[in-house]
C-alpha cells in the first residue's frame, strides 16, 4: 500500500492514519477486482433483488462502463458467457 496515499487520506479526511490505510486498502481491494469477478458478483446481487436478466444485463454493462478502469465496451453476450460459462 502507498504511504503517500494513506498520509494523504488521513490529512484530508481528518481520519487517524491506520483508519486511513483501511480505507485505502477497502478502496484497493473494491476495485482490484477482476471484470469477471465484478460481472459474477453483480449479477448475483441483482438476482437476489429479484431482477430479470433482460434488466440485470445493461445494467452491468452500465456500472462497468462508469468504473474508475472501465473495461471496454462489454456485450450482453460476453456477460452472460462470464456469468454462465
Amino acid at each position: 500500500m502507498d504511504p503517500d496515499l494513506v498520509r494523504h487520506v488521513a490529512a484530508t479526511t481528518g481520519l487517524a492514519e491506520p483508519v486511513a490505510a483501511r480505507v485505502v486498502a477497502d478502496v484497493v481491494a473494491y476495485f482490484g477486482e477482476t471484470t469477471e469477478e465484478f460481472v459474477r458478483r453483480r449479477h448475483r446481487e441483482l438476482q437476489a433483488r429479484d431482477r430479470r436478466n433482460d434488466e440485470i444485463w445493461p445494467r452491468i454493462a452500465a456500472e462497468l462502463a462508469a468504473r474508475v478502469v472501465a473495461p471496454g465496451e462489454v456485450s450482453q453476450r460476453r456477460l452472460r458467457r462470464i456469468v454462465y460459462g
